[in-house]
């Protein structure tokens, strides 16, 4: 077993009120070689460039791929994510970020920490998503 789910949980139940379905679990026990991202953001892996200003959903998708990416690059995968960290820069920015988020961690049960920042690096950037990983023996 490379992962151990302590106490894994879906936000239906843990937040009817807001209509979400992400599977998440309050710890990891993790065995492997780490990997540690940066934050992602919209951004273009190869030439920098910000993408989809103004839409959080879009922005999470970006973050997203750029995340499998490079997990990828590292001879990891997204089900191998120990823990997330969201950082939006508006609290109502929630339900469009964690909508597009469950549908990339579907089954996954990562740990996850969600904070409202004032700002980004970047006044475009809406949020930004950090993970961290291990990488199978």
């Amino acid at each position: 077993m490379i992962h151990e789910r302590i106490r894994p949980f879906n936000t239906r139940e843990t937040y009817p009120e807001q209509n979400l379905d992400n599977d998440l679990c309050q710890a990891v026990v993790a065995r492997g070689a780490w990997v540690f991202l940066r934050g992602q953001v919209a951004q273009d892996l190869d030439t920098r460039e910000s993408l989809h200003v103004g839409d959080a959903g879009a922005q999470t998708a970006k973050a997203m791929e750029n995340i499998q990416t490079l997990l990828q690059e590292a001879g990891s995968e997204l089900g191998h994510i120990c823990r997330i960290v969201v950082y939006l820069t508006d609290i109502r920015h929630r339900d469009a970020v964690y909508q597009e988020m469950g549908k990339w961690l579907k089954g996954v049960f990562p740990c996850s920490t969600g904070l409202v920042v004032p700002a980004l690096a970047r006044p475009e950037w809406v949020v930004e998503i950090e993970v961290t990983a291990v990488i199978p023996d």
